[in-house]
C-alpha cells in the first residue's frame, strides 16, 4: 500500500485536526459552491460534529435526511484520516447495491474526486458468497446441461486453469460479472462454507483469492458491506491462529452507511449453520477415498442418522415465518445425542484414516471442519438454553441455524470497545430523535448523536395515502402501477406475498422485475433505465437510490414489523415492553426507509402508498410521527 500526501498543508503551528477543520471549512464554504454546488446548513452542521468524533475516535450517531449531501461529508473525513494514520477507511454498506452505487462513475466518490481534483484509492470487499468457487463450477458443469452454468465456464480467463501467462492474472469471479444467473444458479457455484480455500489447489487463481490481494492494497478506502464486515469480525482470532490474515486490514476508521442494519448482518454472520444435504455431499465425497471398511459403515450410520435427526427437526418446527422456530423434543435431544456420539467416533477413525495417507487432504479437511461444526451445533442445541435456533428452506434444501447468544454482546466486546471513530449515517436511525433502540441493539454504551432534516420540501413534490381495509389489494396495486406515468417500486415484507404478487398480478404493458430473479445491481440498472418499469423487492427498503422518473410511486404491501422468529423472540424476550421496545421502532424505523426511496433529488416528485390491515390501522398515530407529509386516508366498504 502506498500512502498518499494530505489533501491539504499543516503548518508547524497547527494540529492536524486544525488543518483539517480549516479544510473542510474551505472545501463546503468555497470549493464546492464555485463547482455548482449549493451551500447547505445541514451539511456543514454535520461535517463539523464529524469532526469530534474522529478527534475524539468515539461512536456517533449521524442521522442526516435525504438531500443533506451526508456521503460526501463523511467521505472527505474518511479519506484525510486514512491518509494522517496510513490505514484505509473502511466503509460498510447494508448491501451490494449500495456499494455500487457508493462507487459508481456518477456516485459521491467519482464527485469528490473532480471537484477537489485529487485521485481517491478505493478498492471493494465484498462477500465471500459474491465470487465463484471454481470447485463447485466444475462439479455444477459436470452435474447440469444448464446453459448458464456452462456460459460461466466458458467465461473464465485463460490464466485459470493455466493456459495463461502468470503476468495475466487480474481480478475475476464477482456475481456482478453473471447477471444472467438468478440466485439460484449463483448458489450452484459461488463460495460456500464447505469449500476450505486454504488447502485448495487452485487457490492462487481464484477470482476470491485475487479480489483479497487486490483490495488489500488500497491506499484510502474499503468498500464492503455489512455482512463481510461482520464475518471479518467473528473470523478474525480464528484465521489469525491457522497463520492467516483476516479478511480486512487494520482500519483507521469504519462508516457504517445505513448503519441501522447492522445488527441484522452481525445475526447472519455469527451464526453456526448445517444443512440436510452438506452432511450427504461431505461424507459422500470422502466415502469415495479408499477408507477402510469400518469407517464405510459408520459414515452410513451417520447419513442415515442425520436424514432421521433433520426429520425430527423439520417435525417440530413451526412454520408460521421463513426462520422457523424449533422445539426441543425429548426425542430430538436424544437423537441428537446418538448423532453426537457417531461423528465423534468417526473423527477419531478419521486420525487412524490420515496416518495411513489414504484420504485427499483437501476432503479430509473439509471433512473434518464440517463435522467440527456439526458438533458444536449439537452441543448448542441440547445444552445452551440461551442459544437461537430456527430452521430455513432454501429451494431443495433445509438447514438449521444456530446462534450461541445475542450479538449485542459480542459487539460490544470485539468492535465498539476498540478506540476508534465509529460513524453511523443513515436518515433513519432513530425513533422520534431516540437513539436508545438502535444503540442498544448493537452493544453501545456510549454515543454522541445528532439530527438533521432534509433540506427538501416534501410537502410540494410527495403525496402520501395510506389504504385501508382493502380486500383486493393485489387488485388495487395493479391499477395503482398501470396508472402510474413513470417506474413503481413494491416493497414487500416477506416472500409469500411477493410470490402471490408474482403469480396474480395484472400488470400491463409494462416490464415486471423481481428480486431474485437476477444479480441485484443489473435488475436496478434496469429499472432505471426503464422510466415505465415495476420492481417487486423484499430487500430495497433502503439503499435503493434512482433519481427521475424510473422511481415515481413506491407502495408499501404491508407494514414492515419484524417476523415471528425465533431472532426476534429472543429480542423480546429481552425487553421489558416488546411492542414498543423492539417490534414498533423495528416497524418505524424500516418504514421510514422505504418511504425514504422515492424523493433523491430536488428534482424528483411522486406518491406513497401503503396498505394496512384493520388490525393495524391503530398504527396510524406513529406513523403519521414519521411521515414526511400528512397522509390521505382512502378506507373500503
Amino acid at each position: 500500500m502506498k500512502s498518499k500526501s494530505l489533501p491539504f498543508p499543516i503548518t508547524s503551528n497547527q494540529s492536524f485536526y486544525e488543518a483539517l477543520g480549516d479544510w473542510i471549512g474551505d472545501v463546503f464554504y468555497d470549493i464546492l459552491p464555485e463547482k455548482g454546488l449549493e451551500l447547505r446548513d445541514e451539511q456543514i452542521f454535520m461535517a463539523f460534529q464529524l469532526e469530534q468524533a474522529y478527534k475524539n475516535k468515539s461512536v456517533i450517531f449521524a442521522e442526516a435526511g435525504v438531500g443533506t449531501g451526508k456521503t460526501i461529508a463523511y467521505l472527505l473525513y474518511a479519506v484525510a484520516y486514512a491518509r494522517y494514520t496510513g490505514k484505509p477507511a473502511i466503509i460498510s454498506c447494508a448491501d451490494e447495491t449500495l456499494i455500487e452505487q457508493l462507487v459508481k462513475p456518477t456516485g459521491d466518490i467519482k464527485k469528490i474526486e473532480q471537484m477537489l481534483d485529487m485521485e481517491i484509492d478505493v478498492r471493494l470487499a465484498k462477500s465471500r458468497e459474491q465470487y465463484l468457487c471454481l470447485k463447485k463450477l466444475d462439479d455444477a458443469d459436470k452435474r447440469t446441461e444448464d446453459e448458464a452454468i456452462e456460459d460461466v465456464y466458458l467465461q473464465l480467463p485463460e490464466f485459470v486453469y493455466g493456459a495463461g501467462s502468470m503476468s495475466s492474472f487480474y481480478p475475476y469471479g464477482d456475481r456482478k460479472e453473471y447477471p444472467y444467473l438468478d440466485d439460484e444458479q449463483w448458489q450452484a457455484v459461488n463460495y460456500d462454507s464447505l469449500q476450505d480455500c486454504l488447502s485448495c489447489d487452485v487457490r492462487h487463481r481464484c477470482g476470491q483469492t485475487l479480489h483479497r490481494e487486490y483490495y488489500r492494497q488500497a491506499g484510502d478506502l474499503i468498500v464492503c458491506s455489512h455482512d463481510f464486515y461482520m464475518e471479518h469480525i467473528w473470523t478474525k482470532d480464528s484465521r489469525i491462529r491457522e497463520g492467516q490474515l483476516p479478511l480486512l486490514p487494520e482500519a483507521s476508521s469504519v462508516i457504517f452507511d445505513e448503519g441501522h442494519l447492522l445488527e441484522y448482518a452481525a445475526q447472519k454472520a455469527l451464526t453456526y449453520k448445517t444443512s440436510l444435504q452438506s452432511m450427504e455431499k461431505v461424507l459422500s465425497k470422502l466415502s469415495a477415498n479408499d477408507v477402510r471398511e469400518k469407517t464405510l459403515h459408520l459414515i452410513d450410520s451417520i447419513l442415515e442418522l442425520h436424514d432421521d435427526w433433520f426429520s425430527l427437526i423439520s417435525a417440530s418446527a413451526d412454520r408460521s415465518s421463513e426462520r422457523m422456530k424449533i422445539r426441543k423434543t425429548d426425542q430430538l435431544i436424544k437423537t441428537s445425542a446418538a448423532l453426537k456420539k457417531s461423528i465423534d467416533q468417526l473423527l477419531e477413525e478419521l486420525v487412524f484414516e490420515s496416518e495411513l495417507y489414504v484420504i485427499d487432504e483437501y476432503d479430509l479437511k473439509i471433512s473434518e471442519e464440517y463435522l467440527e461444526t456439526v458438533l458444536f451445533s449439537l452441543k448448542l442445541l441440547a445444552e445452551d438454553d440461551n442459544a437461537i435456533i430456527w430452521l430455513e428452506e432454501s429451494f431443495d434444501d433445509e438447514r438449521l441455524v444456530i446462534m450461541p447468544r445475542m450479538v449485542e454482546e459480542i459487539l460490544r466486546e470485539e468492535v465498539f470497545s476498540k478506540k476508534l471513530p465509529f460513524i453511523f449515517s443513515s436518515a433513519t436511525l432513530s425513533v422520534d430523535e431516540d437513539f436508545t433502540y438502535l444503540a442498544s441493539s448493537l452493544g453501545i454504551d456510549d454515543y454522541t448523536s445528532f439530527t438533521v432534516e432534509s433540506p427538501y420540501e416534501y410537502d410540494e413534490v410527495m403525496k402520501i395515502s395510506i389504504y385501508l381495509e382493502n380486500p383486493d389489494k393485489t387488485d388495487t396495486i395493479s391499477k395503482i402501477v398501470n396508472q402510474n406515468d413513470g417506474g413503481s417500486l413494491i416493497l414487500f415484507n416477506n416472500r409469500d406475498d411477493q410470490d402471490l404478487f408474482r403469480f396474480t398480478n395484472i400488470i400491463e404493458h409494462k416490464q415486471l422485475l423481481f428480486e431474485g430473479d437476477e444479480e441485484i445491481s443489473s435488475l436496478v440498472e434496469k429499472f432505471q433505465e426503464d422510466a415505465m418499469s415495476v420492481f417487486a423487492s423484499l430487500n430495497l427498503w433502503e439503499g435503493l437510490d434512482v433519481p427521475g422518473s424510473s422511481l415515481k410511486h413506491v407502495i408499501v404491501d404491508s407494514l414492515p414489523f419484524p417476523p415471528d422468529d425465533p431472532v426476534f423472540e429472543a429480542k423480546r424476550n429481552h425487553a421489558a415492553d416488546p411492542l414498543t421496545e423492539v417490534d414498533l421502532p423495528y416497524m418505524l424505523l424500516r418504514l421510514q426507509q422505504g418511504v425514504g426511496r422515492l424523493i433523491r433529488s430536488s428534482a424528483d416528485s411522486g406518491h406513497i402508498s401503503i396498505f394496512l390491515s384493520a388490525e393495524e390501522e391503530q398504527w396510524i398515530p406513529e406513523i403519521n410521527k414519521i411521515l414526511p407529509v400528512t397522509p390521505e386516508i382512502i378506507v373500503y366498504d
